[in-house]
């Protein structure tokens, strides 16, 4: 098969997934990164997008459905990781264009708290995003951001900007 060439799929995509899965793939995929590392996490927003397909009717209907699809990504990647989980420990990772001191210091963070640092100051999104992708309220979130950047300082040594 040549490059570019794409395998018929017996499955057909409604129109409306296909826009959702366009709007808030990224945002999905970099929330189960930041919880779990990177390659755990890429697996468990393909399988939260996999569900999402197979149940689209339902969850089509939720009132918040990307939090939900965050749950499912959360529960799989639980389901798979072995009982002393170490965030990032086998992720393929190895180059990074930044203080080399973060990653260490992002394991050391409870999840929430790094899902919530990683998703609004590495993505730039806005607290209330935040609390929707994690299904979280607004405060908690903004209160989860401003513990984790206090632990990064302190863990780099670097005073507040």
């Amino acid at each position: 098969m040549a490059t570019g060439d794409r395998v018929q799929s017996s499955v057909t995509v409604p129109q409306a997934f296909d826009a959702f899965v366009d709007s808030h793939e990224a945002g999905l995929r970099h929330a189960l990164v930041g919880y779990f590392g990177w390659d755990l996490g890429r697996d468990a927003a393909a399988q939260a997008w996999l569900y999402g397909l197979e149940h689209w009717n339902r969850v089509s209907e939720m009132e918040n459905p990307l939090g939900y699809l965050y749950r499912v990504g959360q529960r799989w990647g639980r389901n798979q990781r072995p009982r002393r989980f170490v965030w990032g420990a086998n992720d393929s990772i190895h180059e990074h264009s930044f203080e080399p001191g973060l990653i260490p210091a992002l394991k050391e963070l409870p999840s929430k708290q790094r899902v919530c640092v990683v998703l609004r100051h590495g993505l730039d999104m806005d607290y209330a995003e935040i609390a929707r992708l994690t299904n979280s309220s607004h405060a908690a979130s903004r209160k989860n951001v401003e513990r984790a950047l206090s632990r990064l300082r302190q863990a780099l040594e670097v005073t507040s900007a």
